[in-house]
């Protein structure tokens, strides 16, 4: 909900396929100017590789980071905390802000990291998040892009309910 006064400024989706050098491909999330941030695109780039049989994200060059701009106070992706706390021996209290990361659609352009040279030795719970990030990407790449135009218009939900229908008979 708190996004979708920055989505309105969304003008345009396109998913760019890399050369063969550097299989994979970038979304490209193109804005109009606007008073959250100074960016007029915002980009996710995915870069593959090939095991010995299929495709998969590269680890540990896969994924490059789009920074964006925020516009002072305007940062959708944090929000502050105030917490009270005592001081245990002299029983003053006082009030802490703190910054933790918010629900927002803008944490796409900031996927988990994977800390150099430990490809081998990612735990599960990064290897979950890791492979959630490239099937947002590739689904965005593959099913939304085409269809932007039906999402716009609002025919492609229609389509979709449909769909779940047909399946369920």
């Amino acid at each position: 909900e708190h996004d979708e006064p920055i989505l309105v400024h969304l003008q345009d989706i396109k998913a760019v396929v890399h050369s063969k050098d550097t299989p994979g491909f970038t979304l490209e999330f193109h804005f109009e100017p606007n008073e959250y941030f100074t960016n007029t695109v915002l980009t996710k780039r995915y870069e593959m590789r090939y095991e010995p049989t299929h495709w998969t994200l590269s680890r540990t060059r896969g994924r490059r980071l789009c920074t964006i701009n925020w516009n002072k106070g305007k940062n959708v992706t944090v929000k502050q905390i105030k917490k009270k706390q005592k001081h245990k021996g002299r029983g003053v209290t006082r009030t802490v802000t703190k910054q933790v990361q918010a629900d927002s659609f803008f944490n796409f352009f900031n996927p988990p990291t994977v800390p150099e040279g430990s490809e081998s030795e990612m735990d599960e719970e990064t290897e979950a998040l890791l492979g959630a990030d490239f099937d947002i990407g590739n689904f965005i790449r593959e099913r939304i892009v085409p269809k932007a135009v039906l999402y716009f218009t609002g025919e492609a939900l229609d389509t979709e309910e449909y769909e779940e229908e047909d399946n369920e008979e």
